[in-house]
């Protein structure tokens, strides 16, 4: 077996450090927004699936204190990125990173997390792949874990009431909506993120909690760019661009 030389860069975002290896995939627009979306403030325990670099474990820790967050993580070298990270901001005793497989991962007790976080892989099985074992196809297609699997381990594991934030692409809205429900996953918040006022949506953010009753409130759109360079306000104001 060969070995991998890693070149890593470094992301900064506010008061923290994060470490992304050159060819992996890096820290994005996606990550930073679920970060903002996520209401973290009475969680005692937070579970992030799929935490790649770690970006979402690192971003909810700086918007509160005192909780436990957990991200796991399938591919080794992404879940030891994310290690450094953390060791980087020393958050070592509030932010645990587990390289594991999701499908197989039974260590966390069942109904003892109170959020759930995800940035799932987007796309469908394996269109237009050219190597299935390559680090961004991996992280961007349903290769390794797929929506099923990601929302029966969030239901399983979720207190009662408890909540789910995840992004995703808008056109698997429906797919989503579907099996949130099939696992007793109720929508409660949908937000569109548009690039431009005049672009269509290339994001949306979802909030969802567990035992819940129906009612699903659909918030503004949220625009990224107000021209081509240029955040608006709010992303500005908010999400700390």
């Amino acid at each position: 077996m060969g070995f991998i030389r890693l070149y890593f860069t470094m992301f900064r975002f506010k008061q923290f450090s994060i470490k992304q290896e050159r060819s992996a995939m890096k820290v994005g627009t996606d990550g930073v927004l679920l970060g903002a979306w996520c209401n973290v403030d009475d969680a005692r325990r937070v579970l992030d699936i799929g935490t790649g670099t770690g970006i979402i474990p690192l971003l909810l820790s700086a918007k509160t204190a005192g909780r436990y967050f957990t991200g796991i993580e399938i591919q080794e070298y992404m879940a030891d990125m994310a290690k450094r990270s953390v060791a980087l901001n020393r958050l070592e005793e509030r932010i645990a990173i587990i390289h594991a497989d999701i499908k197989h991962y039974d260590a966390i007790e069942s109904g003892s997390v109170d959020v759930v976080t995800s940035n799932p892989p987007y796309m469908q099985e394996f269109h237009g792949i050219k190597n299935i074992e390559d680090s961004v196809a991996i992280a961007r297609h349903e290769i390794k874990c797929n929506l099923n699997d990601i929302l029966y381990k969030t239901s399983k594991m979720l207190k009662n009431g408890g909540r789910m934030y995840m992004v995703h692409r808008p056109h698997r809205i429906v797919d989503i909506i579907c099996k949130m429900r099939k696992y007793g996953l109720e929508p409660k918040r949908l937000r569109f993120v548009h690039p431009f006022i005049d672009k269509e949506a290339n994001m949306a953010l979802i909030e969802a909690r567990k035992g819940t009753g129906v009612w699903l409130k659909l918030e503004p759109p949220l625009i990224v760019y107000e021209s081509a360079g240029k955040y608006t306000q709010e992303i500005i104001d908010t999400y700390g661009y």
